[in-house]
């Protein structure tokens, strides 16, 4: 496994992930054919040709066999994940529907759609359809159990502290960011913004893990990983696409360690308010109140809550007197201070977890 992180490897990936040790990627992210279909040129109002994607590695006889190779690819990509690892795959309508079929039918886990908006989508010269302004990226894990990676705190930080929708406004590849060949033509008809990637990677992996790209094309994985503090394989059959991802790659620095570091939340232990009413914090026969007084409930010996309302949990509770389908107990919840007022049973809590668990 040492021997093939970070490289590209000038070969078809099915055969490589077959020839992988299983279980030894953490995140694969496969930007696969779209089996695009276009048939005739496209040209624009000025008759100008659009640069589209008829490259013989996204031509396919049948829809069949487009369904045969993929169910080929994912398999020998699911050998190679981790139980713990996931897989990002992105599409357009002509495919993405195919593909979220057989991943599960696989026994992929889907975790989320997300639906990638771009700012700067190329228009519909003929005025036939609808402007094709996104595509669709599929994250998924290997079964309902996988203990996936997700940086929460970090996808919320990059949103300016706000939780992270599952639409992302990303401008397409362009200007300097565009590989290009020796004639001043892009490189890869369908290379894939570094904004997305960067989402991608730093959403669903940690430093030092191993992403890989099936179908590296011009290397967009291997340049963000690298950045990132990640390793990563890439494969691709097309030694041209190759050569320009390898100086891509080359080109790209590394964030210094002392960046990498990113938010996150501890995950705090668990304490049940029984554990208050144990400790004396307070005791059974004393009232709670929320924070305006206008409910009131009784703690009973067994640290549930009794109320004219409903009885149960002090989150049951909370919920019924709200008329709501759950609530927070802990921060719904107040007790009687006798110089302070008001004050939450969150407090409370904190000072039996510093008991528990020394935090």
């Amino acid at each position: 496994m040492k021997k093939i992180l970070n490289t590209i490897i000038n070969d078809d990936c099915v055969k490589v992930m077959n020839s992988m040790e299983p279980n030894s990627v953490d995140l694969i992210f496969a930007d696969p054919p779209y089996n695009l279909q276009l048939g005739e040129a496209l040209t624009r109002p000025d008759n100008s040709n659009v640069n589209g994607v008829y490259e013989e590695w996204d031509s396919f006889e049948s829809l069949a066999e487009y369904d045969r190779y993929t169910r080929e690819w994912m398999t020998a990509a699911r050998r190679i994940l981790k139980d713990d690892g996931a897989i990002w795959v992105i599409g357009s309508y002509h495919n993405i529907f195919r593909v979220g079929y057989i991943l599960q039918d696989l026994g992929f886990w889907i975790l989320n759609d997300i639906i990638w908006n771009k700012t700067n989508p190329m228009p519909n010269f003929k005025g036939t359809r609808f402007t094709n302004a996104h595509e669709t990226l599929i994250w998924a894990c290997k079964n309902p159990k996988s203990k996936y990676t997700f940086n929460y705190e970090a996808m919320k930080a990059l949103n300016e502290d706000t939780q992270m929708r599952s639409d992302w406004q990303i401008p397409l590849c362009t200007g300097k960011e565009r590989l290009k060949d020796e004639d001043g033509n892009k490189l890869h008809p369908t290379q894939k913004p570094e904004g997305l990637l960067y989402r991608v990677i730093m959403a669903s992996t940690k430093v030092g893990d191993v992403v890989l790209d099936p179908f590296f094309g011009t290397g967009t994985t291997g340049a963000v990983a690298k950045m990132l503090g990640r390793n990563f394989i890439g494969i691709e059959r097309d030694a041209h696409y190759v050569a320009g991802a390898q100086k891509r790659i080359d080109n790209t620095q590394c964030v210094s360690d002392d960046c990498l570091e990113f938010s996150a939340k501890k995950r705090q232990p668990r304490v049940p308010f029984g554990a208050v009413v144990e400790r004396g914090l307070l005791k059974a026969g004393d009232k709670l109140y929320d924070a305006s007084r206008k409910h009131c409930a009784l703690i009973r010996s067994d640290g549930t809550l009794k109320a004219s309302f409903g009885e149960g949990s002090i989150h049951q509770v909370g919920a019924a007197a709200q008329n709501a389908p759950a609530c927070n107990g802990w921060v719904y919840w107040h007790f009687e201070d006798k110089d302070k007022g008001l004050v939450s049973i969150d407090e409370l809590r904190k000072v039996v977890r510093v008991e528990m668990y020394g935090e």
